[in-house]
């Protein structure tokens, strides 16, 4: 495989400068409220999640979409509908599912509760319901295609057969932030984001104590990880031990000043296609603006895999050198990944 194309110094330059603009034009931005109550009811109870209540779940779920996909449809949201519609194909299954706001789900691609390994993607800005599947006509780089990409490259992977089955939860558990916001700016929601992971940690682990757990974090998913392995205290310690690999991906930063921060006993990733532009977002922290340091960079100390060619929408792309090399860190098979030398 030829090696990425080298920018030149002058668009590199040009390409910091636009990004610095972007970015920080996103302070300036304000959103104006509708004025419209949200349509959507608040999703009802159900039971706390256990190997035992796993299938009751996945059926409450179902129920709660249908509902909320009857009102998309009575209310005339388009996008919304179409999504739903989606999630209801035969076959899929949900863990969570709230329809307010911009919308929270959490999908299962797999046997959960006998898989040996389990893969949580955690998607970053940008991802809303309407965005679960379907965005720009590249659905790996969505959560449920992401999910779908991954779990069919270990499924395809002789070498996976023998050691057993990889489960895949597309965690879309928090309302993640736009693009060009001042929320992305921060981790205010990936403070909040890191809580609800760490807590549907504790919920897998009930399901399936003996499975090893590895987090693939892109983009703005990253700081949710960093937030959530930051965080040490609470019921589900126990469970972040079953974690023991993190993935951070076409990251802005995770809050954390370096890998040693975040992992533990986990081993901490970072990977960066060749022509992501995040690799011209600033990385600095200053009095709470800003998300750290940059996790390819040699003083964050991750392991840095070959993340290939693409951009920042491509880690899932099948056939990828990222797809291949983020299955195998799922996996927990760190011989196979390719690294490379921090830039």
């Amino acid at each position: 495989m030829p090696p990425p194309r080298k920018t030149s110094t002058r668009a590199r330059r040009l390409r910091r400068a636009l990004a610095c603009a972007a970015t920080f034009a996103g302070v300036l931005l304000t959103t104006a409220g509708t004025g419209h109550a949200d349509p959507y009811a608040a999703p009802a109870a159900v039971p706390s999640l256990s190997s035992a209540t796993l299938d009751v779940r996945y059926v409450a779920e179902r129920r709660l979409i249908e509902g909320a996909l009857r009102t998309a449809r009575e209310v005339g949201d388009r996008d919304r509908a179409r999504a739903l519609g989606g999630f209801l194909r035969p076959g899929r299954r949900f863990l969570f599912f709230d329809p307010r706001g911009r919308g929270r789900a959490i999908e299962v691609v797999g046997d959960l509760a006998a898989a040996r390994r389990i893969a949580l993607i955690v998607p970053g800005a940008d991802t809303t319901l309407s965005a679960f599947d379907r965005r720009a006509g590249k659905p790996w780089s969505t959560p449920g295609g992401g999910a779908r990409a991954l779990y069919d490259q270990a499924r395809n992977d002789q070498a996976t057969k023998a050691g057993g089955g990889l489960a895949v939860v597309a965690w879309l558990g928090y309302t993640a932030p736009r693009t060009f916001s001042s929320d992305v700016l921060t981790d205010e929601r990936a403070e909040h984001g890191g809580r609800e992971l760490r807590e549907f940690l504790g919920g897998l682990h009930k399901v399936n104590p003996g499975a090893r757990v590895g987090l693939l974090c892109h983009s703005y998913g990253s700081v949710v990880c960093g937030r959530a392995a930051l965080e040490g205290r609470g019921p589900a310690r126990r469970a972040w031990r079953s974690v023991t690999d993190i993935a951070l991906y076409g990251s802005p930063g995770t809050t954390a000043w370096s890998a040693g921060r975040l992992g533990g006993t986990a081993r901490v990733w970072a990977g960066r296609g060749a022509t992501d532009w995040m690799e011209d977002v600033p990385h600095v922290r200053i009095l709470g603006l800003g998300l750290g340091p940059d996790p390819v960079s040699p003083a964050f100390g991750a392991q840095v895999f070959d993340a290939g060619p693409g951009g920042h929408s491509d880690y899932l792309e099948p056939g990828s050198t990222s797809l291949r090399n983020l299955t195998d860190i799922a996996l927990g098979r760190p011989s196979d990944v390719t690294r490379i030398s921090p830039a």
